[in-house]
């Protein structure tokens, strides 16, 4: 199996909560290289715990690198992050820890950080992440968007982008990371309307999906 790439159409929408999910159902090594917004105090509720309980690994600070390895404490895309704290993303280290990690691991899960144009570092964005692994090792991408008022024109703006590079969401999960606008089965009906062959999947708030099958 490929390496799964977890992306979206923006920050805080449920990329970690899918990415967990599908973790824990594929019995799956999951990585989440970059991560912003994290220190020792904030760690429990990080991104990386939620990795690190979904595989079964202790949930500990020192943990942390077995699914992160660039971390940073401001909240902000990995280039700014890294610029407040005097260091640089090595995007070719970043693809190929990718690369080494999908060579050890199969099925493995690679949480992206952001949505797909999150600048990671003065030349490079998501996009161009994931589309040096693909050429690489091949992704099978998954998009994680919101439910919230304007969900559709973000998502369907960021299909576009994924099919004009080459690289097509296996799925679309619509995640209920907080509570929409108009019910989450409906958002994913109306974005289904325009998303082509790419199956398009509605998850509650704190609900569960099985999405195996999609890859």
């Amino acid at each position: 199996m490929p390496p799964i790439f977890v992306t979206s159409s923006g920050t805080e929408i449920g990329k970690t909560y899918v990415s967990a999910m599908l973790t824990r159902e594929l019995k799956a090594r999951a990585i989440k290289p970059l991560v912003s917004g994290i220190d020792e105090e904030t760690f429990p509720e990080s991104d990386p715990a939620q990795l690190l309980a979904a595989m079964g690994e202790p949930v500990t600070f020192a943990n942390a690198g077995l699914v992160s390895r660039w971390r940073f404490k401001a909240a902000l895309s990995p280039d700014m992050a890294a610029k407040r704290e005097g260091r640089s993303i090595d995007f070719d280290e970043l693809v190929e820890e990718c690369v080494s990690a999908a060579a050890k691991h199969d099925p493995l899960v690679i949480e992206g950080v952001g949505g797909l144009m999150v600048p990671l570092d003065g030349t490079h964005t998501v996009l161009d992440w994931m589309k040096a692994l693909d050429a690489k090792t091949g992704v099978a991408p998954l998009l994680v968007v919101g439910a919230y008022l304007g969900t559709i024109s973000h998502t369907l703006t960021t299909l576009a982008v994924m099919r004009a590079e080459g690289i097509p969401p296996r799925a679309i999960v619509v995640s209920e990371a907080a509570p929409g606008p108009v019910p989450v089965e409906e958002t994913a009906e109306t974005i289904a309307r325009f998303a082509g062959r790419v199956p398009v999947r509605a998850l509650p708030r704190g609900g569960t999906l099985p999405l195996a099958g999609l890859f």
